[in-house]
């Protein structure tokens, strides 16, 4: 397993009004995250506020391409973005446990915190197609590049890694410092992960993701 100290690239916040960041996503263009009873979006270049959803947004949040979606306690929801209208909802695999979101080969995956799980849903009906197993609480999820990375927060103790998706094994770990944790979880598809930061300071924080070899 490879382990190394987590780099921060650049802090966002805190966001005027947010007690607490949850899921956190990227539409290619704007970062959004989960602030409990709205979902706000983000310009990571600018770091300035660009949108605000008034819809519940209490974990995970994920984008397909063209939706997003969003925990909501027991359920998740599918939000057109420019209206943020509901379109759709299913019923969330851990019933109001649920923690990380997270979109990759038309399937939605959601972390389940306290099970310590990553499970694969289909996003119309919410049936639980696959379970992975993690050795930490999970939080954030993210597919990127065929590599399924989470966040960890368990105790006093935060980490991003990357596991095997078959077997649930730590391939790499970045170690995040000392009073800094890991809610929601995205990667902008190239050198940047996005970590939410839960209550502990309102927080968005960019980090930088492993380089890999072309050969």
């Amino acid at each position: 397993m490879k382990k190394a100290t987590a780099e921060i690239i650049r802090e966002y916040g805190p966001f005027d009004g947010v007690e607490n960041v949850g899921g956190v996503s990227f539409d290619g263009e704007q970062v959004w995250f989960a602030a409990g009873d709205r979902l706000v979006a983000f310009d990571p270049d600018s770091g300035n506020t660009t949108r605000t959803l008034d819809i519940a947004a209490h974990a995970g949040t994920a984008f397909d391409g063209k939706h997003l979606y969003q925990i909501a306690e027991d359920r998740i929801l599918k939000i057109e973005p420019q209206s943020g209208r509901v379109i759709s909802t299913i019923p969330s695999p851990g019933g109001g446990r649920d923690s990380g979101l997270a979109w990759a080969e038309g399937s939605l995956w959601v972390g389940q915190y306290r099970d310590r799980t990553i499970v694969q849903i289909d996003p119309e009906t919410g049936k639980v197609l696959r379970t992975i197993e993690s050795n930490r609480f999970v939080t954030g999820v993210s597919w990127v590049d065929g590599e399924l990375w989470h966040g960890t927060w368990e105790g006093d103790e935060s980490d991003v890694r990357r596991i095997d998706p078959q077997t649930g094994e730590v391939m790499e770990k970045l170690e995040m410092p000392q009073g800094v944790y890991v809610s929601g979880l995205e990667s902008d598809g190239a050198d940047r992960f996005f970590c939410g930061s839960g209550s502990a300071n309102n927080k968005v924080r960019a980090i930088r993701r492993p380089k890999r070899s072309r050969a």
